[in-house]
């Protein structure tokens, strides 16, 4: 029993690698299946517990604030004190933290469980990529299984709220909590036999740092998310943004003071490094704005149930599976420099698309659009690719939660800001004050003004058949030009990647880089 629960590295045959490698995968699809799936249980839950209007927004936020902000520190514990551990405790606190939920009985309780499963998750997530990046040492299979790795996470995205509108059609809100619990007992059990243990010497624990990077990161997440919900006039908001940023400014200083960081941040003076994530950061940027719009026309436009919402979006994570076992093998043949833009470009075509031919916008033309998106996302299993194959196996910590940082920040950012974007479009295409001026009360008013959900609800509460029309046309023309806006820098990305990404970097070759 003890020689399984200790295997190292070197023992693991080839066969013995890719069945590690699925009970990773399992690992992460249930923790980004979980970013999504409360969304679609958030009516039930609230007309069950009743929380207020300020609770339902950290029932929903607390879990990805406190997943960005313990990511580095629990990186950095994985690595001395064994990635196995840390990622079978993880999955351990997650399954038991999902158990209690069948306890919650008031909205501080589900909060105080979305915390645990945050924290649960920091623990989860980077130490998935980093036990593929040490389990892999040949290139080419570590290419193709962090191809896996990114299809995967797509999936778990992708299919949260479909597996969230298919439990409450049956069962309760608790019920997409109680979903984790096999998944996590599957990780915990087999992964004690079947994953290798993994220490390395990365940086020393420093608590100063420590301290820095959890209020930094949990401040700046916070920040973004309050700009995009109130404006960018809140005083108190400015405040914990720039204390956020001043806070994640020193502790970067302080890394690159250091002869043992924390967090290498000089593993950015590696190009394909950096390209991998910038990669990340703005395809996440682009695509969080654009894909919550298409959910909202979906439902709001097309008057579909969330979980038959859900599958008219599966035509995404279909174009994700069709390319992304074939992308590795096309980046070793053509590199990285010409397939990753390229896939990335053809994404920001897919955006072009819904602007250029949605007017209106029919689902036959969405059905192209989200193929494409899925298709060019696939390469961002190169950007994974190119953030690890370039990282030394003792900083493979380091580079999977500057990933995950990447990913987390560019979904924050892009709902906060190209989402402010499309409400204030909506809300100029819309134009408000004509049906003020026909006798339209003035609350009723602002409730138009601020969603077409809400205008569609005034419209059929007066039956003003020309109000539904104008917030459709005017949800339509802002979604467009926001589709427009994340294409073009979609577009914009792939030709600065391509600048950056060295023409010699071959993904099917081990790549050394000096970071002291």
């Amino acid at each position: 029993m003890n020689k399984f629960l200790n295997r190292k590295v070197e023992e693991l045959t080839s066969k013995q690698r890719w069945i590690a490698l699925i009970v990773l995968s399992v690992s992460l699809f249930v923790i980004v299946m979980d970013m999504t799936i409360l969304i679609m249980a958030l009516p039930d839950l609230i007309q069950d517990i009743k929380p207020s209007a300020a609770q339902q927004l950290w029932i929903v936020d607390i879990y990805s604030l406190v997943l960005a902000g313990f990511i580095i520190p629990m990186s950095v514990l994985a690595d001395k004190w064994g990635r196995k551990k840390a990622l079978l405790t993880g999955f351990f606190l997650f399954g038991l933290t999902s158990v209690l939920i069948i306890f919650a009985k008031s909205p501080e309780h589900v909060i105080i469980l979305r915390f645990f499963l945050g924290f649960a998750g920091a623990l989860i997530m980077p130490t998935t990529l980093s036990m593929i990046r040490t389990i892999f040492s040949n290139p080419k299979e570590r290419a193709t299984a962090l191809a896996v790795w990114a299809v995967v996470s797509g999936l778990g995205s992708a299919l949260g709220p479909i597996i969230g509108g298919l439990l409450l059609e049956y069962f309760s809100w608790q019920s997409t909590f109680l979903i984790n619990i096999p998944f996590a007992a599957f990780a915990v059990v087999a992964g004690s036999f079947l994953l290798p243990e993994v220490k390395v010497k990365s940086g020393r624990w420093d608590i100063v740092g420590t301290v820095l990077s959890i209020i930094g990161m949990l401040g700046l997440v916070w920040s973004i998310k309050e700009f995009s919900k109130e404006g960018i006039t809140d005083t108190t908001t400015w405040i914990v943004g720039i204390a956020a940023v001043i806070l994640l400014t020193i502790f970067v200083i302080k890394n690159i003071r250091s002869s043992q960081p924390m967090l290498d941040v000089r593993l950015f003076k590696n190009r394909g490094f950096s390209s991998g994530i910038l990669a990340a950061f703005m395809s996440m940027f682009s695509m969080a704005a654009v894909i919550l719009l298409v959910s909202q026309w979906l439902q709001t436009v097309e008057g579909l149930s969330p979980f038959n919402a859900g599958l008219h979006l599966l035509p995404m994570a279909g174009g994700s599976l069709l390319f992304s076992p074939v992308a590795p093998s096309l980046a070793a043949r053509f590199g990285p420099k010409l397939i990753l833009p390229l896939g990335i470009a053809t994404a920001g075509i897919g955006f072009l698309i819904i602007y250029f031919v949605g007017h209106p916008l029919e689902y036959s033309t969405l059905l192209i659009a989200l193929i494409l998106i899925g298709a060019g996302t696939a390469a961002l299993a190169l950007a994974t690719t190119l953030i690890m194959i370039g990282t030394p196996v003792e900083k493979a910590g380091n580079a999977s939660a500057m990933e995950e940082i990447m990913y987390d920040l560019g979904n924050v950012f892009g709902i906060a800001v190209l989402g402010s974007v499309a409400s204030n479009l909506y809300r100029s295409h819309l134009n408000i004050e004509q049906f003020v001026t026909a006798g339209l009360e003035r609350q009723l008013a602002d409730i138009s003004n601020e969603s077409i959900a809400g205008a569609i609800e005034v419209a059929n509460m007066l039956g003003l058949s020309e109000l539904s029309e104008a917030a459709f046309t005017a949800f339509n023309d802002s979604f467009a030009i926001t589709a427009l806006i994340g294409g073009l820098i979609m577009i914009g990305s792939a030709i600065t990647i391509y600048i950056l990404i060295p023409k010699s970097l071959d993904i099917t070759k081990e790549e050394t880089q000096e970071t002291h």
